[in-house]
């Protein structure tokens, strides 16, 4: 009988049939027979050559098909289910013992071992086809004599068996990377070899190491870029001098963080007979050594931008360029591309030169430094330095009143040991001498911007600009009901929206409501990105901006220069199509994107770390986020991040307000709401799950 319906099927693979009508179609017509066939049938869905659904039979595919598909692992990690690809078949329900070598995410391919589980076939991963992470790091145990690797990764959830001979010198408490993972034969667990050891885990390298991986982000520069920057000649020619502004006589100095290695813009001033000044803004000419299309050229791009974790940096170009040969040392003939300003005695700008230069930088100041000279009116430069201060001032001014958005989301700067330690955290300070530089740099990325947009989107050149779309109308509806709840208007009628933005923030200042206001402003902006599309940039206010003050570290800046220079010698040979602008503004956002979220994660690590050995401390905190599942609390202190669950707000239930952002008690009616103050005690530190949680005091 067993034969007889295994034809049937054979013959008729697409068949879905009862069984009184199989029994007719195969003539068991004594009760004999259709217990045989019923039977028969009973055994074949054992074997999994068909399945029942409902009252009908059907044939399953796999005995000619094979089942692939993505193995997403369960939150226990003690099921899965393969999310199977082009076929009908519901999700194939695999159980612990069949994982094989899968891991949460990988393409498999399965088989079908037993009768189905609810509305699931049961099935058993046979092949690993494709791994959603073909390495995978983690830190090595000891279980029970055996050695194992604990991956870092959360949606991995499985431990990695790794045999004593494969250890390449890995000692217990290491992270390390592993490679060449497969099925083991002497584990249930699956099986690979240590590639990489990063050292102890926890330590700066292990931990430099783990975020670069996780970002995909390149520490080394690959052979073909090396082999370039030994033809680089560090001596300019006279020819090359004669081509360009010559500027180092001039009074040029830089103004940075006293820690940066790079120094890719200078500033001056001087004054005219007439009573204009002139204001320079003189960016290091970093297209002078990476020309299009070259080795260096094509790997700044895949990199797209420098990445700033604590403590160190992952450059988008080798120290040779980005510290040395570009950087624009004291004492030092540096090539530059220079945007020269000339201004009223009013300061209303009525003349302006792009042009290469070459500079030689008298004075490499700290923004503290300048913050000093201004205060004491007294130092080197200073009456260069108050200048520009007061055109600084000024730009800003007529910034504000054309509505341009000045957010305030503080930064923490770190104290490290010589272990990479953190001994100190300090949050950054906003001063007269930080605001300078910005507003030098604004005015430059303006001009430049400007001067290529010029007439009609017929005749504007192709561009990279840096963009930033208006507010999503379902978020800013959400952002006004939230302000009205508040006590604060905001008219959505206003023609020019972002000033209701800055006058609201206005309003705010100094008030318990400030830092809520601001970071629920930010949530509803949209994103800046770079674009070929010009639609101007919403939060600054400007019609025209783009990004050309920081080559260094920023590839866009790199195109701009490249474009502005081939624009500017009137070279008709267009370095770009408008389509290789777009792929490249496309990767280039994403790549900042991504560095953010390293950025992010690095600093919350180091964070972590700062805190792990103060468990029963207590905080002042902001309350920072309100979720169905507890409070985030940001310490004013230090601005690290932690939740207060819910199960811990234990003197009454809450209920979650999603559109007042609070967590209302439903008894005493207490509200715990976006930015109010708490004082909070650090009850938990997980480095290995990335959380910290407190208890409201």
């Amino acid at each position: 009988m067993k034969n007889k319906i295994k034809d049937f099927f054979e013959k008729k693979p697409n068949a879905k049939i009862k069984v009184k009508e199989l029994a007719k179609i195969l003539e068991a017509n004594t009760p004999q027979q259709y217990d045989e066939l019923k039977e028969a049938l009973y055994f074949l869905a054992e074997e999994s050559f068909i399945v029942r659904r409902g009252k009908r039979f059907e044939k399953i595919k796999s005995h000619i098909d094979k089942l692939v598909g993505t193995f997403q692992l369960s939150k226990e990690g003690t099921y899965a289910f393969v999310i199977l690809k082009k076929s009908k078949l519901n999700d194939i329900f695999i159980p612990e013992k069949y994982f094989g070598s899968a891991f949460h995410g990988d393409t498999v391919e399965v088989k079908i071992v037993a009768k189905t589980r609810g509305k699931n076939l049961e099935g058993q991963v046979v092949n690993v086809i494709e791994r959603k992470h073909e390495k995978i790091i983690g830190t090595l145990v000891k279980l029970k004599d055996l050695f194992f690797v604990e991956p870092k990764e959360k949606s991995i959830q499985r431990n990695i068996f790794i045999d004593e001979s494969d250890l390449n010198g890995a000692k217990i408490g290491d992270l390390v990377e592993v490679i060449d993972i497969s099925l083991s034969k002497r584990s249930s667990y699956p099986e690979g070899i240590i590639g990489t050891n990063f050292g102890a885990a926890g330590s700066f390298k292990a931990d430099v190491a783990s975020i670069a991986k996780e970002f995909e982000l390149d520490t080394e520069f690959p052979p073909q870029v090396t082999k370039e920057l030994k033809k680089l000649k560090s001596e300019i020619t006279e020819e090359e001098i004669a081509k360009r502004l010559d500027l180092r006589d001039e009074n040029i100095f830089t103004i940075d963080p006293f820690d940066a290695k790079d120094f890719d813009d200078a500033v001056s001033i001087k004054k005219f007979a007439n009573g204009n000044i002139s204001v320079g803004i003189h960016i290091a000419d970093v297209s002078y050594y990476v020309t299009h299309k070259s080795k260096i050229y094509e790997e700044a791009l895949k990199r797209g931008t420098s990445v700033y974790l604590v403590g160190i940096v992952i450059p988008m170009l080798p120290e040779l360029l980005s510290n040395n040969l570009c950087s624009l040392v004291p004492n030092k003939d540096r090539l530059t591309y220079s945007v020269v300003v000339e201004f009223t005695s009013k300061l209303k700008v009525v003349d302006y030169v792009i042009k290469k230069s070459i500079i030689n930088s008298k004075r490499r100041f700290t923004y503290e430094e300048v913050q000093e000279i201004l205060e004491k009116q007294n130092g080197d430069f200073y009456n260069e330095l108050s200048q520009l201060n007061k055109v600084a001032k000024y730009l800003r001014s007529e910034r504000n009143k054309e509505g341009s958005i000045n957010f305030t989301r503080p930064e923490v700067k770190f104290e490290l040991d010589e272990n990479g330690k953190p001994i100190g955290i300090k949050i950054k300070q906003m001063k007269e001498s930080n605001q300078l530089i910005e507003e030098l740099m604004l005015l430059a990325n303006r001009i430049i911007a400007g001067h290529f947009n010029k007439g009609n989107k017929n005749t504007a050149k192709p561009f990279v600009y840096r963009v930033h779309d208006k507010p999503d109308e379902a978020k800013l509806y959400e952002f006004v009901q939230f302000v009205k709840s508040l006590g604060y208007k905001f008219n959505t009628s206003s023609k020019n929206l972002s000033k209701e933005f800055q006058q609201l923030l206005i309003q705010a200042e100094g008030t318990k409501e400030e830092a809520v206001l601001n970071e629920i402003a930010i949530r509803t902006m949209a994103k800046a990105i770079y674009s070929p599309n010009n639609i101007g940039h919403y939060g600054l206010g400007f019609p025209n901006y783009s990004h050309f003050t920081s080559p260094i570290r920023r590839f866009p800046d790199l195109i701009v220069h490249l474009l502005t220079y081939n624009y500017l010698e009137n070279n008709e040979n267009h370095l770009y199509s408008l389509e290789e602008l777009n792929e490249i503004c496309e990767h280039t956002s994403a790549q900042e994107r991504n560095a953010v979220n390293a950025e992010r994660l690095s600093i919350k690590l180091k964070q972590m770390e700062f805190l792990k050995d103060k468990l029963g401390y207590e905080f002042e905190g902001i309350i920072s986020g309100v979720t169905n599942f507890g409070l985030f609390i940001e310490v004013t202190e230090n601005l690290a991040e932690g939740l207060v669950r819910m199960r811990d707000l234990d003197d009454d239930y809450y209920e979650f307000d999603e559109k007042k952002y609070s967590l209302v008690g439903r008894r005493n009616k207490r509200v715990y709401r976006l930015g109010d103050k708490v004082t909070v005690k650090l009850i938990r530190v997980d480095e290995d799950k990335r959380e910290v949680d407190f208890l409201i005091v």
